[in-house]
């Protein structure tokens, strides 16, 4: 099936039932989470895991997509309006968006991100229609192999690539690998590190410390710092852009969108190093440098345009490969895999229809999006206002309502509970929990690979650099962790954390 083909079946797809419901929920949503602070799509997503039980696999990925990106849209209302970043990926907004609502040009800032997030959700959609294929048609020719070193590469990718310190970057790994371990071995039936608990020999859930890391943990963290920064900026004004101000935001919209492209697809990147990286680059080479901080309007229209690109763009090797690039992108195999669905390379051959139907529905949900946004602006600042201890209780109940739905289990609401207070130490202490997430993730599917590898090799560990695709792939993740370890990389790591 062709390109033109394929974007054809998935518009039949989106448009036909309940799909485009879906999309507008999927969006509706999105941006209610990015504008509620402390929230954040990952959490969102785990909470919604149990309707990917009951909606149809389409529509269940069209919801959770859209809940993704939508939420790169919200995140930039409350930080412009309000100086509070809804979404980290909002946070570089908050610099030069907030300082230009205060000098009476919020209209042209909230008009800015509107557009360059549009504009950089359509590239991206369009990228991935065009890379996703072919990239599919090369996976097809991996083996056991070639995917544990891709993999490989994703821990070492996501250790490069996470911020703050190096060697707690790794420990996180570490630890992911090991939770991933507990459970039944798949070859030998051997039970590994449950410790006597029943309830631990299928291993534990993903959703289940998504939900306690991100659900509450996050919970925790914002109830301390509630109210910081809330100073609501009056009078919005006029929207409407000015013509300098359109020749000042085009080229950075359209830089800020092919940064965030290609930090999309690599993993550890996202949304979140997209904006960072655009803003950074941005203000390196423009011509008015000096107003950056202090209401530059390039300052909002790069890194929102490259923090929707980065996420949509996420979706490449998450649909093609079956490897999450960041912690929504590893729900979001969760959630395929509880429709019985295997991402990879096969899905695009075997499922033709639910493959070009995300794709597609990212288009419609982009213009969604821009419909949504502007015209209830008033409506969404109003919500971020509202004082965060009369929303948290209501998160809990739907964490715990969605664990337990999930194997009807208490046992697994624990496990949340625990995990929870391990991610407010985890942040507290200063360790990402984005890292530990992909080794679980990553993990178990990287045994299988090596124990098949060395089945097919006899026990010689020299498959893995005799294949030419493995080998280069290896030689790839050695790079990138030796670039990483350099110490005027690793103290600049730890430097930009800090400031964070």
């Amino acid at each position: 099936m062709d390109i033109f083909s394929g974007i054809l079946t998935g518009f039949h797809a989106v448009v036909s039932g309940a799909n485009l419901l879906y999309c507008l929920i999927g969006a509706f949503v999105g941006t209610l989470i990015g504008v509620l602070p402390g929230l954040g799509p990952a959490a969102t997503v785990a909470m919604l895991m149990p309707t990917a039980f009951t909606l149809p696999p389409l529509s269940a990925l069209i919801m959770l997509s859209g809940i993704y990106y939508g939420a790169q849209y919200g995140g930039s209302t409350t930080s412009i309006l309000v100086n509070l970043p809804g979404e980290a990926s909002s946070i570089v907004t908050t610099l030069d968006g907030y300082q230009m609502a205060l000098k009476g040009r919020a209209g042209p800032a909230l008009a800015t991100a509107a557009i360059g997030s549009f504009f950089a959700g359509t590239v991206a959609t369009i990228i991935i229609a065009t890379l996703a294929p072919p990239l599919a048609n090369v996976a097809l020719s991996f083996g056991a192999p070639e995917y544990f070193s891709l993999m490989l590469l994703g821990l070492v990718a996501s250790v490069v690539l996470a911020r703050g310190s190096l060697l707690k970057a790794i420990g996180m790994i570490v630890v992911g690998l090991l939770i991933g371990m507990i459970g039944t071995d798949i070859n030998s039936g051997v039970r590994r590190f449950t410790f006597g608990f029943e309830e631990l020999s299928d291993g534990i859930g993903f959703v289940t410390v998504a939900m306690g890391m991100f659900g509450i943990g996050e919970i925790v963290q914002n109830l301390e710092k509630e109210g910081a920064g809330r100073q609501i900026v009056g009078k919005i004004g006029s929207l409407m852009p000015s013509r300098e101000d359109w020749k000042r935001i085009i080229g950075p919209i359209i830089r800020g969108t092919f940064i965030g492209s290609f930090l999309g697809i690599l993993p550890g990147g996202g949304a979140l190093l997209a904006s960072f990286s655009a803003y950074s680059i941005e203000k390196k080479i423009s011509k008015h440098g000096k107003e950056f901080g202090t209401g530059a309007i390039e300052g909002v229209a790069a890194p929102e345009s490259a923090n929707n690109a980065g996420a949509q763009t996420s979706f490449i090797p998450m649909l093609t490969l079956g490897i999450p690039t960041s912690p929504v992108m590893a729900l979001m195999i969760g959630a395929m895999v509880i429709q019985g669905l295997q991402p990879g390379p096969s899905l695009i051959t075997e499922q033709p229809q639910l493959f070009w139907g995300v794709i597609a529905s990212m288009w419609i949900g982009n213009l969604m999006l821009l419909v949504l946004n502007l015209p209830l602006i008033g409506m969404w600042v109003r919500i971020c206002m509202v004082p965060y201890h009369l929303l948290y209780p209501a998160i809990l109940v739907f964490c715990g309502i969605g664990v337990f739905s999930l194997a009807n289990s208490p046992f697994d609401v624990v496990v949340m509970a625990i995990f929870g207070v391990a991610g407010y130490l985890f942040n507290k202490i200063e360790l990402e929990t984005a890292p530990m997430l992909l080794a679980l993730i990553l993990g178990p599917m990287m045994e299988e690979h090596l124990r098949r590898a060395m089945r097919l090799s006899r026990g010689d560990p020299s498959i893995f650099v005799t294949r030419p695709i493995s080998l280069v792939v290896l030689i790839v993740a050695v790079l990138a962790l030796v670039v990483a370890v350099l110490p005027s990389i690793r103290s600049k790591r730890e430097v930009a954390f800090q400031e964070d």
